[in-house]
């Protein structure tokens, strides 16, 4: 198996039910410019793996809050 490391996403499309995710990692940051990406790979999932993910991650920042690991901040209201 490959791992894949990822700074973040660089944009999803939702193309017959597929999820496509395509990631990218930050190369460089220069101050007042937009940081410099470069494509690491793509994802694609379907709707139900989409939001089994979704479940699965909303689960592991409750325990990472809980044990004191994250703390989550309130949203600005806008």
């Amino acid at each position: 198996m490959e791992t894949t490391y990822a700074d973040g996403i660089a944009n999803m499309i939702l193309v017959d039910g597929v999820v496509r995710v395509d990631l990218m990692n930050v190369t460089s940051v220069e101050q007042g410019k937009e940081p410099n990406t470069r494509p690491v790979g793509t994802l694609a999932l379907s709707l139900p793996a989409l939001i089994r993910i979704h479940d699965q991650f909303g689960k592991m920042i409750d325990k990472m809050v809980s044990d004191g690991i994250l703390t989550k901040n309130q949203q600005p209201q806008q």
